[in-house]
């Protein structure tokens, strides 16, 4: 018995018509007559064939019609984060023209595991800039020759950017605390560099990392000897972990906390409440992203609402182009500031 696969030859020979018209059938790049749809269909479902072959279509591309997204962490705990799935949803949207596939790659630095950021068979990958391995990442895939848009991150000249205004942002959050009276406030960060190390952050520390570097720098606009911890990721649990050191000395909790993300703002809310202390009425706390966080009802949190979502099909739209041989674009989004029930002015004495 032969197992020869059908080909769209055979399809064509059985439908009565010509190997391009029943090519275009499947590519739907130009239009056919219903009629002719329906029998080339009905020959392809006769003969057994699903459609083109697409490690045929990959030789003859000379690509793998792969998009690699680079994470630095276990991928489970990335898509904890609202933002996380929302861009991701916007980067498949941004790259489908293309009808490549997304493949999620980890570079930790340290877990070894394959396809890895230096042998993946990809045609070009997406690096995010709050992450503290970007510029690792970034000179793997150079090394490699590999097209590369950052989301969120400096990569120097002739590498397409989508920027989101996070300085201006939280600078425009950090008034609004300034505003009601605040003077007293700690800002909560994101990791600050690879070590992802947990504590007090020095004023003379380096922050290597794009996004927390911009967020801090737009806070202290506002607040500049303001304390300033930083948390190993973005979470509610290591806002907790920066809640409870915050909060733990009585004799010196602040009467606002800004925190750069919104699950770190409800991990410090926890933290709060655990402590016995009302939110607004004895903290104020602010978050970023203007995401759903579980558990944080009732409070509908002060925050910052990126489009998370723009942001991923603006990176993959980027990808798109340069692997179409068109000039990509970067893009630079803005934030809107919400306020909500978390802040209010300052406890009086």
């Amino acid at each position: 018995m032969s197992t020869r696969r059908a080909t769209i030859s055979d399809v064509a020979r059985e439908a009565g018509v010509s190997p391009s018209t029943a090519s275009v059938v499947f590519s739907g790049k130009t239009p056919t007559s219903e009629a002719t749809r329906a029998r080339v269909l009905a020959a392809a479902d006769a003969l057994g064939y699903t459609g083109p072959d697409p490690r045929a279509a990959s030789l003859r591309r000379g690509r793998s019609g792969i998009v690699g997204v680079v994470f630095d962490t276990h991928l489970g705990t990335a898509f904890l984060d609202p933002v996380t799935t929302h861009m991701m949803d916007g980067l498949a949207d941004g790259v489908s023209r293309l009808g490549a596939a997304l493949l999620l790659l980890r570079d930790d630095g340290e877990t070894v595991s394959e396809p890895s950021l230096h042998t993946a068979p990809i045609d070009a990958a997406v690096l995010i800039g709050c992450s503290p391995r970007m510029r690792d990442s970034l000179e793997i895939v150079r090394g490699r020759g590999i097209p590369v848009v950052v989301v969120e991150g400096d990569a120097g000249e002739g590498v397409p950017q989508v920027l989101l205004d996070n300085a201006e942002a939280q600078r425009a959050a950090a008034q609004h605390v300034a505003d009601l009276g605040h003077r007293d406030v700690v800002i909560v960060t994101l990791p600050i560099d690879t070590s992802r190390r947990r504590g007090w952050v020095t004023a003379d520390e380096p922050v290597r990392v794009d996004v927390t570097a911009d967020r801090l720098a737009g806070a202290r606009e506002v607040f500049p000897r303001a304390p300033v911890l930083a948390a190993a990721t973005s979470s509610i649990d290591e806002g907790a972990i920066a809640g409870r050191t915050i909060f733990g000395d009585p004799s010196r909790r602040p009467t606002a906390v800004i925190a750069q993300s919104d699950l770190l703002a409800a991990g410090v809310i926890r933290a709060a409440e655990e402590a016995g202390l009302r939110v607004p009425h004895d903290v104020s706390v602010t978050g970023f992203d203007g995401v759903v966080v579980d558990g944080l009802a009732p409070h509908v949190l002060t925050t910052l609402v990126q489009p998370a979502t723009a942001k991923g099909r603006a990176a993959g739209e980027a990808v798109a182009a340069m692997l179409e041989d068109d000039e990509p674009s970067g893009l630079d989004l803005t934030c809107t500031f919400r306020v909500g029930t978390t802040t209010a002015p300052p406890p009086t004495t």
